[in-house]
């Protein structure tokens, strides 16, 4: 029993020595000049895990779980079925869809679910339990009726088209409030001053200029008639962590979602820099009209050793003529236009195995 526990204290004091001579710590987070945790630097949300998740599955998982959610993702089913040589006779453009132009090399999601607090998660979401958006029954009607809208108006006009394909503003809800991630573009570089914080996001190069006042008393939002691109914004410090609250998004962003928000929609957002390499991001949404309870949704922004670089989005400068030029032709041979059936596209039968090939 001595030797035992002398081995045990042994191996106690070892491991001691070897993480004061060599393991590294987790470095602290840094501090302005002002004494507050300095949010400065380029950061990353880039992962599989969405917003929402699938009814019945559990929010936290383990590493095997991650694993296979991640190999069944279709963004990563798409990078592995295109890695290698091209095939000419693979017949991938059979189908007739011009989406497959936009193909795995353009993608760049990330290949891991986020890890939020230490956790593997599979959903922002973390209020509701459900993972899913608490939609109210008028909540539902405002969001039908903006699709059918736009369905039927689709191609009409410049004015008809996704706010993302006139470049106005980012994919997925990039731009926030609510900052998400999507197929690629996933950066982010903020500076920070003791009066301002500038969150330049990198998908469609949006900004977010958000003044710092002293306290949750002091914020001021500006008149509800000025309703911007991301909303009026305004920031204040609670400890270590800045908080930011966010009225009056301009409504076509509002009601075209994900986060979906009416005039009486707000959405506060917290960010904490917990280590040199990682700030926690969470956001909570209030709005009576289009949910049945307030929701909150927990993310992590790493850190990258990186230059964040000018997105040039091209559809609404150079190809919105031969986006509706497509469309008045499909009208003059009698097809209505539609949306494609995106990058994944219409399924293709596997190719017949030759005869003797096994089963």
């Amino acid at each position: 029993m001595k030797t035992r526990v002398f081995l045990v204290a042994m191996a106690g004091a070892l491991a001691v020595a070897a993480a004061a001579q060599g393991q590294p710590k987790a470095q602290p987070a840094p501090r302005g000049a002002d004494g507050h945790p300095s949010l400065s630097g380029v950061w990353t949300n880039a992962s599989v895990t969405n917003l929402t998740r699938p009814p019945g599955v559990k929010l936290v998982v383990n590493k095997a779980e991650a694993d296979a959610l991640v190999k069944a993702n279709p963004f990563q089913k798409l990078i592995e079925a295109e890695e290698g040589p091209s095939d000419p006779d693979d017949k991938l453009l059979d189908d007739g869809n011009s989406d497959r132009g936009y193909n795995a090399f353009w993608l760049d999601p990330g290949n891991s679910l986020g890890v939020v607090k230490g956790e593997f998660r599979t959903s922002w979401i973390v209020e509701p339990s459900s993972g899913q958006l608490p939609l109210s029954e008028e909540g539902r009607k405002r969001v039908a009726a903006v699709r059918a809208e736009r369905q039927k108006a689709l191609f009409t006009g410049p004015e008809a088209l996704p706010l993302p394909e006139r470049c106005l503003i980012g994919f997925s809800g990039a731009g926030g409030p609510g900052m998400l991630n999507t197929i690629y573009n996933n950066n982010y570089q903020i500076v920070q001053t003791p009066g301002s914080v500038v969150i330049v996001v990198e998908m469609v190069h949006d900004a977010r200029t958000i003044p710092i006042v002293k306290d949750r008393a002091a914020a001021r939002h500006r008149p509800a008639a000025l309703s911007p691109w991301l909303g009026d914004s305004v920031a204040w410090w609670e400890g270590d962590t800045l908080v930011i609250e966010t009225r009056n998004v301009n409504p076509q962003q509002a009601r075209s979602g994900p986060i979906f928000l009416s005039a009486q929609g707000k959405v506060i957002e917290r960010l904490t820099r917990v280590s040199a390499a990682q700030i926690h991001y969470e956001f909570q949404v209030e709005d009576p009209t289009y949910y049945t309870q307030s929701w909150r949704a927990e993310i992590s922004l790493n850190a990258r050793n990186e230059q964040v670089y000018e997105y040039a989005c091209h559809e609404g400068n150079y190809a919105m003529a031969g986006i509706l030029g497509g469309a008045r032709l499909q009208e003059s041979q009698g097809i209505k236009p539609t949306q494609g059936p995106g990058i994944f596209g219409t399924p293709i039968p596997e190719k017949k195995k030759a005869e003797g090939g096994g089963g």
